[in-house]
């Protein structure tokens, strides 16, 4: 039996129809907003705040290893209900989330470390959403390309690690844009309107990030976003990038002349 804290956006499905095909037996602790999997029958809708009836629940149905996926949305301390084990626990919580959302995630697998719940990574069970090393397009990236993607990796490792930073667009050795709190997809809106050519978006986990929790994703919506901010590439981390819509996101990258490739 694996625990799933769940959260916002596709990634929880694909994981969700992994398991179901695998005949894997599963129980959802649902941290989205608005109870989105509350069709499905080992589904239970708990706020962050009662740890107490989270362990009781891993506990109860044996469960020696967790995963998280998905976008789990800051909570709003003030309003978070408690029970004993949250108000023990919550003082770590609110000093974690002066670090950053990923130092949240970071802080919550301490906790069920100590209670001896092992977190496992998110793509454990569906290592076909990662890209091996190598370039997937028709369109290759130049030489000129390389030294750029280069260095702009190594300006992503040496942003904060407990920050939300996990992307930005460079282009001819300047960085145009950093990723902020609202994401990708913000970030790429923003610069819609530069012209500049070879633009290259390049988008991975940072050297000290903690993969269990945290892998960026992408996919065909993100290579639409592409195409309107006029990006020539798309770089990402082999086995380490989450890639939704695999089949058709390369199919509009091909058509529209934007390479994709893991390092």
């Amino acid at each position: 039996m694996i625990g799933l804290f769940l959260g916002e956006k596709k990634l929880p499905l694909e994981i969700l129809k992994s398991l179901k095909k695998k005949k894997i037996k599963y129980f959802i602790i649902d941290l989205s907003r608005n109870n989105k999997f509350k069709k499905y029958k080992n589904s239970y809708f708990i706020n962050i705040g009662k740890f107490g009836k989270i362990l009781e629940l891993i506990k109860f149905k044996k469960c020696k290893e967790v995963l998280f996926a998905g976008n789990i949305v800051k909570p709003r301390i003030s309003k978070l209900k408690l029970d004993l084990k949250g108000i023990y626990y919550i003082p770590r919580i609110i000093k974690a989330s002066k670090l950053g959302d990923a130092a949240i995630l970071k802080e919550l697998i301490k906790i069920l470390s100590e209670n001896k719940i092992k977190v496992i990574k998110l793509n454990t069970y569906n290592p076909e959403l990662t890209l091996s090393r190598g370039c997937y397009t028709k369109l290759k990236p130049s030489n000129i390309d390389k030294l750029i993607i280069k260095k702009g990796i190594k300006i992503l490792n040496k942003s904060n690690s407990f920050n939300h930073v996990q992307a930005l667009v460079i282009n001819n050795q300047k960085i145009i844009s950093i990723e902020k709190r609202k994401g990708t997809k913000d970030m790429l809106k923003s610069i819609r309107n530069n012209n500049l050519n070879n633009k290259l978006l390049i988008k991975m986990p940072k050297s000290k990030q903690d993969l269990r929790v945290d892998l960026p994703t992408f996919g065909l919506d993100t290579l639409k976003d592409c195409k309107k901010a006029n990006i020539k590439g798309i770089v990402v981390k082999s086995g380490q990038n989450i890639f939704l819509d695999k089949r058709k996101g390369l199919q509009f990258a091909n058509k529209n002349n934007i390479f994709v490739m893991a390092k």
